[in-house]
């Protein structure tokens, strides 16, 4: 995943229009939407999108091999990084033994998709995102057009086709991730040499051209921001991407960045929206993740943080229960930390997408499974405060709703991990109901101030409050600074507890 890059220099030396690409003839689906933004606007939010609220991504492939996390592919070229130090000594020199020759040691022996599938699906997931290609330009499609692909080289199978049939299997909707458009000033580390001791100044295996395809080729000067400024590359990423989403034609695609390049990006969107209308009788019902404000034309991603308010736009956080990718003694998240952020999100009007770390071959670990089955455990009896639901007409109420308190945007946060006390409420509504999940186990009775008789929040009548996973009848009144509701004797073991509130 996308972490900061610190790059210095001057503006590129090179400065090529992107509109030199625009002038080339892109191929686009044929269909209603054109690459502006006046037409992109027209794009309506499919229901089950806004329904689904939870997803869980696989974000997974060849750099999860040597169990030393994130970015492996480019760091294990950047001299002395821990990466790189690590590559050195289990591995050799980059200059002898790269990223190439990690690839064929990704088996995947023990990947069992339709297992996992299920898994997935009873924790709650309604949709289900593959990575299809990281930073480090290995595909796990079957590509016609990119030779370094899983279904050539590494496990010999096509990752996401694979994933895709067991996702539709458990009915649950299909996304893919890209990363592509990063790939190209991401892997000029492997284009250098070491600057001191025994290998110095003998390039990276990433500098021999006959490698080219897999590393890029060498970045002019001052190509070196997130999003490359080479046409080249930009027609290159356009035609991967197209073979994608034309092959498996995803419900959701995801791009790890702003939308790239814009008229190539526009044309990407318009290409791919038009080819989910084709293929859905005339429905759009196609979702693109990017991380830019989408005024509409898709649904807005956040990396690792949050919103600190309503939406108007559905939208997504894409978070990981750990590393990105497998790291030996990695901390992960609690499954009581995923559900707070799931609530948190949700009362906003957006969904959650996290990654669920597999081992190299392919498989979860005890820890992880833990994780996976307490969120099991509570899904069932708290899920309908949480799918199909909208946003009340505020998210909560409690000291984490507080501005200073909270974190905003990318990287931002996110419950990362937030200290939430009893008094945090999250709302969510559907019908004539009102969700309202305390976001740690109460310790007494329960105070919902923007349920009081005074409230100028709500002005709906109170019919009934249930505690959702339990069958004793509740205690409860309305006074005028809240709605207290008697902390009955027996709870839910589980710490984020729901009420269903029942309003006239």
């Amino acid at each position: 995943m996308r972490r900061k890059l610190i790059f210095t220099g001057l503006a590129a030396a090179l400065t090529i229009s992107v509109s030199a690409v625009c002038a080339q003839d892109l191929p686009i689906n044929k269909g209603p939407f054109k690459p502006t933004d006046e037409s992109l606007k027209e794009y309506k939010y499919p229901e089950w999108f806004r329904d689904a609220k939870f997803g869980i991504w696989a974000h997974w492939g060849p750099q999860a091999v040597p169990r030393q996390g994130d970015w492996y592919a480019r760091n294990m070229y950047v001299e002395n990084s821990r990466q790189n130090k690590y590559h050195v000594a289990h591995y050799g020199t980059p200059s002898k033994f790269g990223f190439k020759d990690i690839i064929p040691l990704w088996k995947a022996e023990k990947w069992d998709p339709e297992k996992l599938m299920a898994l997935y699906k009873r924790a709650g997931a309604k949709y289900f995102v593959s990575m299809a290609s990281h930073h480090d330009n290995f595909f796990l499609w079957n590509s016609k057009i990119h030779k370094w692909n899983a279904a050539n080289m590494g496990p010999h199978k096509d990752v996401v086709g694979l994933w895709q049939k067991a996702a539709k299997k458990q009915g649950l909707r299909f996304g893919v991730s890209e990363h592509l458009a990063a790939s190209y000033t991401w892997y000029q580390p492997a284009h250098g040499a070491d600057t001191a001791g025994q290998y110095k100044g003998i390039p990276y295996d990433g500098a021999d051209p006959q490698y080219a395809d897999l590393y890029q080729t060498k970045a002019a000067a001052g190509d070196n921001a997130w999003l490359t400024t080479n046409p080249v590359y930009m027609k290159q990423w356009y035609a991967e991407v197209k073979e994608l989403v034309d092959t498996y034609h995803p419900d959701l695609l995801y791009s790890d960045s702003k939308l790239p390049f814009d008229e190539v990006g526009r044309s990407m969107l318009a290409n791919y929206y038009n080819g989910d209308i084709a293929r859905n009788g005339g429905k759009l019902t196609a979702v693109y993740n990017c991380k830019e404000a989408s005024n509409g034309k898709w649904a807005q991603d956040v990396e690792r943080g949050v919103l600190d308010s309503i939406s108007t736009y559905p939208w997504q956080t894409d978070t990981s229960i750990g590393d990105w990718y497998y790291q030996t003694g990695q901390k992960y998240r609690t499954g009581t930390e995923v559900i707070q952020m799931l609530l948190d999100i949700v009362s906003k009007n957006g969904n959650l997408l996290i990654n669920v770390v597999q081992t190299p071959e392919g498989d979860l670990e005890p820890d992880v499974l833990n994780i996976i089955e307490q969120i099991a455990a509570w899904i069932p009896a708290n899920g309908e405060g949480i799918y199909g639901t909208r946003p009340w007409k505020i998210y909560g109420e409690g000291p984490s709703t507080i501005k200073t308190n909270q974190k905003k945007g990318q990287f931002g946060g996110l419950s990362d991990v937030n200290a939430y006390q009893p008094t945090d409420i999250r709302f969510t509504t559907k019908g004539n109901s009102l969700y309202a999940f305390c976001m740690d186990a109460p310790k007494g009775d329960i105070r919902i101030t923007s349920l009081g008789k005074n409230s100028k929040v709500n002005d709906k009548a109170i019919k009934s409050v249930q505690l959702l996973g339990s069958s004793e009848k509740l205690q409860w009144k309305q006074e005028n600074d809240a709605l207290v509701i008697t902390k009955p004797a027996n709870t839910p073991a589980w710490t984020v507890q729901g009420l269903k509130i029942t309003l006239n």
